[in-house]
């Protein structure tokens, strides 16, 4: 894994300071996304896939704290910038479409305002300009009468057009990097592919690398090249697409396949994944974080798993992997 990908995530740690304990949220956690490249980070809520987003852009609230690794864009490293660093970088290099956009946006600003802030700060528009090229974004994320919405405040909209916007924020300054956390959470179908669509276009046009979070296989399958498989802050597996459904090497992979509704026909085959994640609290957390629900389970599980062949076109973490 080189700087010279859009974006190059090395051992990335990350823990919680709770109440109850620290929380190992991410333990050396590693991809790399090359320009105008698309690739899923999928897995099961509390697997890590949002805190991964956080730390990269340095969003972690204050209990989180980054423990070790490197979050490359280009040659800069985003773990080791200063705030006045990440204030040039965020929006213009790399941007976050967030899971929760109301929480995102600012209440008391309308939304082609916030629009026009990042066309103002990273583009060097006039805030007239700025005004006419947020209402042409509102268009393009598949807003009606957006030269009437652009005043609107976020509470006057559904929680679909609030995601567009978060969108259009995103894409504003055509960055090199985009982080799209959920990105057609509350949205229709027919919306959900004009978006895709539009970040696709972007990373085919201008190179953009994307990292696209999402629950849904399917829709990873359908818009990714490769697939990075998240489980209890590890990354477990990673391959191209087709690679990776044909043949998945890691059991917590196949078992995320056959829950997918894609792959029965009968909704009463469709498969579950036996127990829970483990508690991330506790202080003897296996080597394996999947050992307690795996079936093919050997002793040295607990004690050492390292990723096989991390630089190969198909990696997997896992002593015993499927054939």
């Amino acid at each position: 894994m080189t700087a010279a990908a859009g974006l190059a995530v090395e051992n990335l740690s990350v823990e919680f300071r709770t109440r109850s304990g620290i929380v190992k949220a991410l333990d050396r956690v590693s991809f790399a996304v090359a320009p105008g490249e698309t690739v899923a980070l999928v897995g099961e809520s509390g697997s890590g896939k949002s805190v991964t987003a956080y730390a990269i852009m340095r969003l972690l609230d204050d209990a989180g704290r980054i423990t070790g690794g490197r979050a490359l864009l280009g040659d800069v490293d985003l773990l080791a910038a200063t705030p006045a660093e990440l204030r040039r970088l965020r929006g213009r290099r790399i941007a976050m479409v967030f899971q929760n956009p109301r929480s995102a946006l600012n209440p008391i600003r309308s939304v082609g305002h916030q629009i026009a802030d990042v066309l103002v700060e990273h583009e060097k528009l006039s805030r007239r300009a700025a005004a006419a090229k947020a209402v042409e974004l509102l268009r393009a994320v598949g807003i009606t009468d957006p030269a009437r919405r652009a005043s609107a405040y976020p509470f006057e909209m559904s929680g679909g057009m609030c995601q567009r916007v978060m969108i259009a924020i995103a894409l504003a300054a055509r960055p090199a990097v985009l982080i799209a956390d959920e990105p057609t959470t509350g949205l229709d179908v027919t919306t959900q592919a004009v978006i895709m669509d539009l970040i696709g276009e972007l990373s085919s046009s201008i190179g953009m690398a994307t990292v696209f979070i999402t629950h849904d296989l399917a829709l990873a399958a359908e818009r990714a090249r490769r697939i990075v498989v998240m489980h209890a802050g590890h990354v477990v597996e990673s391959a191209p697409v087709a690679a990776l459904f044909a043949a998945p090497r890691h059991p917590y992979t196949a078992e995320l396949v056959a829950a997918t509704p894609a792959s029965v026909s009968v909704l009463d085959d469709l498969a579950s994944i036996p127990g829970s994640l483990p508690d991330l609290r506790r202080a003897d957390l296996p080597a394996c974080r999947y050992l307690d629900r795996c079936r093919r389970t050997q002793p040295e599980c607990a004690r050492n798993v390292s990723m096989v062949a991390p630089g190969a076109i198909h990696a997997f973490a896992c002593r015993n992997p499927l054939p």
